[in-house]
């Protein structure tokens, strides 16, 4: 695993010359998020996820809000993929039975979608929670799951894929080499692959995955307005394939769109394919070479999705990579809260936001900063995309110390 001492930024210049509004109304119609949460309303014990406030921390940063969305308490599974592979079979199913039409998620439970009788079999390429919420949903409808793991996925995630029901096979090599083989074995055995990343000719459910993220997004605003704040300054969000982060900025971009959020793409630096593309600036996604090996085991993604990624290159501001130690110190920011702030469990994908944000609050990053206009005005947007989601390295990084800052590294 690498472990640098600095973290890297680029603007994405590209934007302002290539924006694509119909590709945005496409993707992120104005009534998506609705439809979505409607859907999600309906999942038996679905509960809004929190929106925490650090206002402490956000204090001590010298910026203006600090705020949270949990997803490590949805729906039991630690962590917000859920949302997006429930939303896709709920669209592929509606799709294939219902003609489009609107369909109850008891409706769905019934035996009689099946064609001839037998269950559909969905098929999911993971580093861990994509699987997890495919396999749960697979199974809370009455339907089949094998889901696609990578040699370095933990066995912690493997046996939290296999309690929701699903086979698991494990696949040498990367990520992107699961998606592969778990597509050839889908096309084969005619199963039905609900991915999170996009390919030629497979853009619909991963379009659909990413929509129903925007259910966690609207969430987010409505609590936002609670709490009587408009809107984020800031959004900083994972990388990965760039689902989440197309979602997000997708989200927001809609809902304000002659004045929108600072968009901040956070990976690591070990898997660092969207902060790649942007840095080639022709406009197409690119692959990052070598193997993957992050704690942020849900970044581990060399291929951009295509279709996440020209929304990313439309309207995402800043990519950044950050080094392990990154991740790790926001797990334990979050874990021991400053002052009275609510503490917060967060795996090595949900704290690298926390990280680059406390990071870049360094002299060093000033140029970073006045790009982004992150001032003592900012109200800041993170997302806890997942839990302790592997608790033996949790506790190796937060009790034990793995990944410290370097020496030379500036303390808040």
């Amino acid at each position: 695993m690498n472990n640098s001492t600095a973290l890297q930024w680029i603007a994405n210049n590209y934007a302002t010359a290539t924006a694509n509004r119909k590709l945005l109304d496409t993707l992120f119609p104005a009534d998506v998020a609705a439809e979505a949460q409607k859907f999600h309303r309906q999942i038996p014990g679905f509960e809004a996820t929190p929106l925490r406030r650090l206002s402490a921390l956000a204090a001590k940063t010298g910026v203006k809000e600090i705020l949270v969305k949990d997803e490590s308490l949805r729906l039991g599974l630690n962590a917000f993929k859920v949302l997006g592979g429930s939303y896709a079979i709920y669209k592929r199913l509606q799709q294939i039975h219902a003609k489009g039409q609107q369909l109850a998620f008891d409706e769905m439970r019934s035996s009689n979608l099946y064609a001839d009788g037998e269950p559909q079999v969905f098929v999911a390429a993971t580093d861990g929670n994509h699987g997890i919420g495919v396999a749960w949903a697979a199974r809370e409808l009455g339907y089949k799951a094998i889901i696609y793991v990578h040699q370095l996925t933990s066995g912690a995630r493997i046996e939290a894929i296999a309690r929701q029901g699903a086979r698991v096979v494990v696949v040498p090599g990367t990520y992107d080499d699961a998606v592969r083989e778990a597509g050839a074995d889908a096309e084969k055995n005619g199963w039905q692959v609900i991915s999170d990343t996009s390919w030629e000719g497979y853009e619909e459910i991963p379009a659909w995955v990413m929509q129903g993220y925007t259910t966690m997004l609207a969430e987010a605003q409505q609590q936002m307005k609670a709490m009587a704040i408009s809107k984020p300054t800031h959004v900083f969000v994972q990388g990965g394939v760039g689902a989440l982060a197309a979602a997000t900025v997708g989200y927001f971009k809609q809902l304000y769109y002659d004045n929108p959020p600072r968009f901040v793409v956070t990976e690591p630096e070990a898997a660092a394919c969207l902060y790649s593309s942007c840095r080639i600036a022709d406009g197409k996604p690119h692959s990052f070479p070598g193997d993957l090996d992050t704690i942020m085991a849900g970044l581990a993604c060399g291929d951009p999705s295509p279709l996440a990624w020209n929304i990313l290159r439309d309207y995402a501001d800043v990519f950044i990579t950050c080094p392990d130690y990154v991740a790790a110190r926001g797990m334990r920011v979050y874990g021991a809260p400053a002052g009275a702030d609510p503490r917060v469990i967060s795996g090595e994908s949900g704290a690298v936001t926390l990280g680059a944000l406390l990071t870049i609050t360094e002299p060093k990053y000033a140029a970073l900063r006045q790009k982004i206009g992150l001032d003592k005005n900012a109200q800041v947007l993170l997302i806890n995309t997942e839990g302790d989601t592997d608790p033996q390295d949790y506790l190796k990084i937060v009790w034990d110390g793995r990944f410290p800052l370097p020496e030379n590294q500036e303390r808040i």
